[in-house]
């Protein structure tokens, strides 16, 4: 009976493993769908920052995925909120202080407080 369910249990805890690991990692850098209008350079750094480091999680479009949607985050929360989220993480969210370097997280956070329900798509 113990042998029985120890395919289980690996199975189990390769599926977490590739879950907490999936966040953060490196996403494509094409141009998808969350890049920022064309000839805007200010918002290219962020676009690639949220690429890499967070479209494995919230989607490139910014509509979720194992985290929430983004796509309307500059309404719910602060851009100081937004760069706390970052920084320590959330419930389900890694912190990403030692990940990223301060001045990266201010860009991200000031770039995802600017997607507001008003924005009516812009920028995603």
């Amino acid at each position: 009976m113990r042998t029985g369910k120890r395919p289980l249990l690996l199975l189990v805890m390769a599926f977490v493993l590739l879950a907490v690991t999936a966040c953060g990692q490196s996403a494509s850098t094409d141009s998808g769908s969350a890049s920022s209008p064309a000839g805007n350079k200010a918002d290219a750094k962020p676009t690639l920052i949220y690429k890499q480091s967070c479209a494995s999680c919230h989607a490139v479009d910014l509509s979720g995925k194992v985290g929430p949607s983004l796509q309307e985050i500059g309404s719910k929360l602060s851009e100081e909120e937004i760069f706390e989220a970052i920084s320590s993480g959330r419930p389900g969210m890694p912190p990403f202080e030692k990940r990223l370097k301060t001045e990266e997280i201010h860009a991200l956070a000031a770039w995802l407080a600017n997607h507001t329900a008003s924005d009516e798509g812009a920028d995603q």
